[in-house]
């Protein structure tokens, strides 16, 4: 069986789609494509297909892994452009490598995140920031099912810090990566890069962080998008690519470096 590692995008509208939406689109997306996949063993056999650390629904993200396995043997580019054809725009799979590497969760070990606080002036947001990194521990609450659960957001803080937008005077602010602001209006952006933890903190955990330590409350709800989920590089506070260890030991080119809509996550 023959294991092949793919990432994806949820840009746009996309962002509202759940994950158990996401699930039922790709499955469509191997039937359209007539993906040899293979399946499991029992009364009810299902296609071998496994998810990695899914964004919520609601936030937009770069960086969706996923692992399938077929029954015959694909070419990894080849098998992305047709699958990245029968999916909507939005929900778009920008990478594909075989699988030469075991232990691939285990290299999730944190994201990097674009925090959009639209109605927030830049001043006010570096002050917020520099409050919060001063604090050894920063305690938040989250209703969960099982109950309200009291931790730390700090601990699981790596990075964080103000970016300058890019300014434009277009209708539709946010191409690409959502770092775009339209002229005349506050907007600070914020970097944030947050270890997978238990419990995890998620970013509107380190924005309730930032209210309950500094009182920022942006006026409308933040807009964020994952760019990178993978290593941390501890020193420099960045997430590097997970794949590239599957690409390191594939024979001399067997796999292209990545799918042409890679460079729109840059």
């Amino acid at each position: 069986m023959q294991r092949i590692r793919l990432r994806y995008t949820k840009r746009g509208r996309l962002r509202f789609t759940s994950h158990r939406d996401f699930q039922r689109a790709f499955e469509r997306a191997l039937r359209r494509s007539a993906v040899p996949m293979a399946y499991s063993a029992g009364f009810t056999p299902h296609p071998k297909v496994s998810y990695a650390n899914a964004a919520p629904t609601g936030v937009a993200s770069e960086a969706e892994y996923l692992e399938i396995g077929l029954a015959a043997h694909r070419d990894p580019e080849a098998l992305r452009a047709q699958l990245d054809e029968s999916l909507p725009k939005g929900l778009d799979v920008i990478d594909a490598v075989e699988v030469r590497t075991p232990n691939f969760v285990e290299r999730l070990e944190a994201s990097e995140w674009l925090v959009r606080l639209d109605g927030v002036e830049e001043d006010e947001a570096a002050r917020a920031v520099a409050v919060f990194l001063a604090e050894e521990r920063v305690e938040v609450e989250r209703l969960t099912k099982n109950g309200l659960r009291v931790f730390d957001a700090r601990g699981a803080v790596a990075a964080l810090e103000l970016v300058p937008p890019q300014v434009g005077d277009g209708a539709e602010p946010g191409a690409g990566t959502g770092r775009d602001v339209r002229t005349g209006r506050p907007c600070a952006i914020l970097r944030l890069v947050v270890r997978h933890a238990t419990p995890a903190v998620r970013p509107d955990d380190v924005l309730s962080g930032l209210r309950a330590t500094a009182d920022l409350a942006p006026p409308v709800p933040a807009e964020v998008t994952r760019l990178a989920q993978g290593p941390l590089d501890e020193g420099a506070g960045t997430v590097t690519d997970p794949l590239a260890l599957d690409r390191a030991a594939a024979p001399t080119g067997s796999e292209p470096a990545a799918g042409p809509r890679a460079s729109a996550s840059a």
